[in-house]
């Protein structure tokens, strides 16, 4: 990987005890770092530890109050790209991924993004395909392809880590080599951003 590797962040979107999104997003992690093209590193939302949104004004602004934000928007600002590991809950995705969105605006704009979405017979798919609309409205650029695993359950061992079904570590491949393609193509369409 070179020093001017794009930065991805893989964030782990629930935050509940017992939650199985950290296994999976180790597994994608380790992908992502054999892939080589990222500058890897995983987030998760249950260590940042935000409120429910509690800023006296719109992101938009980019002017916060509080610490927790502040931080936040450090850890977002900061990467290239990103990868949601989202739960389904009840057909759809779950509250801390959105809370976590509405925290911030320009700090997301430009950005590729990609997901991978676990969940039961769904394999997370109405969870990801709620969330397109939400990245879009915040000037993200999703990817296409995404990741669906279902019956999570019988895919974590008993030591807790994900297995993957035969087949899932190429299509995850094939996410991070979209998500790559995009995260150097994009630089010069992000706000702010220098042309020439």
């Amino acid at each position: 990987m070179s020093a001017s590797a794009p930065k991805l962040h893989i964030i782990v979107g629930s935050t509940r005890p017992g939650r199985r999104g950290p296994a999976v997003a180790a597994w994608f992690h380790g992908l992502a770092l054999k892939h080589a093209g990222f500058d890897a590193g995983l987030v998760d939302l249950a260590e940042v530890g935000l409120p429910l949104l509690d800023e006296p004004r719109p992101p938009q602004r980019g002017r916060y109050d509080h610490e927790h934000t502040r931080r936040w928007s450090e850890i977002v600002r900061t990467a290239d790209a990103y990868v949601f590991v989202v739960p389904e809950y009840n057909h759809s995705y779950n509250a801390a991924t959105k809370n976590a969105l509405d925290f911030l605006a320009k700090e997301w704009a430009g950005k590729p993004v990609a997901f991978v979405g676990y969940g039961g017979v769904a394999a997370g798919a109405r969870a990801v395909h709620a969330l397109l609309p939400v990245v879009t409205a915040l000037g993200m650029v999703p990817l296409a392809g995404s990741v669906h695993i279902p019956f999570i359950r019988q895919s974590i061992t008993s030591d807790g880590r994900f297995e993957p079904a035969p087949g899932l570590d190429e299509n995850a491949t094939g996410v991070i080599d979209g998500l790559h393609g995009l995260a150097v193509g994009l630089p010069t369409v992000r706000p702010g951003a220098r042309v020439g």
